[in-house]
């Protein structure tokens, strides 16, 4: 009996004992569970907008560029990274580089990565759509718009661009250009209406649904004495709580190749086409 009894004791004694590491396991849990519930209903979304604002791909390979890839009708690169070498070797700021894509009017470049050294990336001669394109580290521009009809049309669909010194994309040509769905970080001008061309054009630029990361210095800049437009809206910047970057600027251009000069920014329903709720920081 006696020894029945210590052992009923003993195993008492381990109930007890998984009892209260039960209920402490318990504890532990209903406070994780509180503390997950009592986080800012916005901290989750927040943190999911960087999520999807930072998601780059990964090249399935990398391919040399030594000769401008000339392209009409579709080029589909199934994210291969193309980089130049020899020639198109450059990564500088220097004008009048070879890009290492060259479209014809109407071509589409879709689902590349242009790593780096990206020489002058891309060069559209008319209407070009750009889906799914991704620079890791820009050149000297990301693309350059050049086609010389009012009528021309250039879409950027999806993609990204980062490290651009100055511009990412570089509005020479006439026509319209739109860029959705895109992430830009670490950058000083997202487009660029040229500013001094020796040929100059109204340019419309619609720009929507883009993620923007801190640092970069504006948006767009766009030429107001030509007629340009600007129309902004689903513009969420990240890391920019002081409100660095500009989301419109206006320019004096000319056609003699002086540096042009600023002359406002922001919305104007003129040429700056926004509101403050199209911007959001986050």
């Amino acid at each position: 009996m006696s020894e029945r009894a210590h052992t009923h004791r003993r195993r008492t004694g381990k109930r007890r004992m998984a009892a209260a590491i039960t209920a402490a396991l318990s504890l532990t849990g209903a406070a994780l569970a509180t503390n997950v519930m009592l986080q800012p209903a916005g901290a989750a979304t927040a943190d999911a907008t960087v999520a999807a604002a930072a998601e780059w791909p990964s090249p399935t390979g990398r391919q040399a560029v030594s000769e401008s890839i000339e392209v009409s009708g579709t080029y589909d690169g199934d994210l291969k990274e193309f980089y130049g070498e020899g020639d198109l070797g450059g990564d500088g700021q220097e004008e009048g580089q070879d890009a290492l894509f060259e479209l014809a009017d109407g071509a589409t470049l879709k689902n590349v990565v242009l790593g780096s050294p990206a020489a002058d990336g891309v060069h559209c001669a008319g209407s070009c759509t750009l889906e799914n394109v991704w620079w890791t580290d820009v050149g000297e521009d990301a693309a350059s718009f050049k086609g010389k009809s009012s009528s021309s049309v250039y879409t950027v669909n999806g993609g990204g661009a980062k490290g651009a010194e100055d511009k990412v994309f570089q509005f020479n040509g006439a026509g319209k250009l739109t860029i959705s769905g895109f992430q830009v970080e670490d950058f000083g001008k997202l487009v660029r209406s040229c500013g001094n061309c020796s040929t100059m054009y109204k340019r419309d630029i619609v720009v929507k649904d883009v993620d923007v990361t801190a640092p970069g210095k504006s948006l767009v800049g766009i030429n107001s004495n030509y007629g340009d437009t600007a129309t902004l809206s689903s513009i969420r910047i990240h890391g920019d709580d002081s409100k660095k970057i500009e989301p419109c600027v206006r320019y004096e251009g000319n056609d003699d190749g002086d540096e042009p000069e600023e002359i406002g920014s922001g919305p104007d329903g003129k040429y700056c086409l926004y509101s403050e709720s199209d911007i959001s920081y986050e």
